[in-house]
């Protein structure tokens, strides 16, 4: 493989090539991993060096595609994507009582303790069986809903703060 990237080597977009590199051989370079994806081998060059003002979304979702690291999609909306930085990740604006009923209904204890339960049970050898993905899934779509939430609970607050709160729902 060469030696080690000197200006990359703490690029996220880099360390997950890296990272892949070891099950797809062709992504120890930035060529093979430019042709595994049919991007420019200047895009990858340019994500892994921090050169892009912005990356284009769909470079990204190639790379967390191709290098099975969906952490990068999340990095991106949180760090790169214009509209990721200053945006909420709900769609819905409801009113504070709306909300408070929402969490509070998805943070029941009894719910919380059989997705612990369930969440435990996969994590206990360390690898998630095919068996326990229909758990696995249940764990992400509560998770999912949780998410959402706390996301509209922060458009509330964001929105009382500026002093833009609508009693209307």
């Amino acid at each position: 493989m060469g030696r080690g990237a000197t200006k990359a080597g703490s690029n996220i977009w880099y360390q997950a090539r890296i990272e892949a590199a070891k099950w797809n051989e062709r992504l120890c370079s930035r060529m093979g991993a430019a042709e595994e994806m049919g991007l420019s081998e200047d895009a990858v060059k340019s994500a892994e060096l921090g050169l892009y003002k912005s990356m284009p979304v769909e470079n990204a979702v190639l790379m967390a595609d191709c290098y099975c690291a969906p952490e990068l999609l999340n990095h991106y909306c949180l760090n790169e994507c214009p509209i990721g930085r200053e945006r909420s990740l709900s769609s819905e604006v409801l009113g504070i009582d709306r909300i408070t009923l929402k969490l509070l209904k998805g943070l029941r204890l009894e719910q919380l303790e059989q997705m612990q339960d369930k969440l435990v049970d996969i994590a206990v050898d360390g690898k998630i069986t095919p068996e326990e993905l229909p758990d696995v899934s249940e764990i992400m779509d509560y998770l999912d809903e949780i998410s959402k939430t706390v996301s509209e609970l922060k458009i509330a607050c964001k929105k009382a703060i500026k002093g833009v709160v609508r009693n209307d729902h």
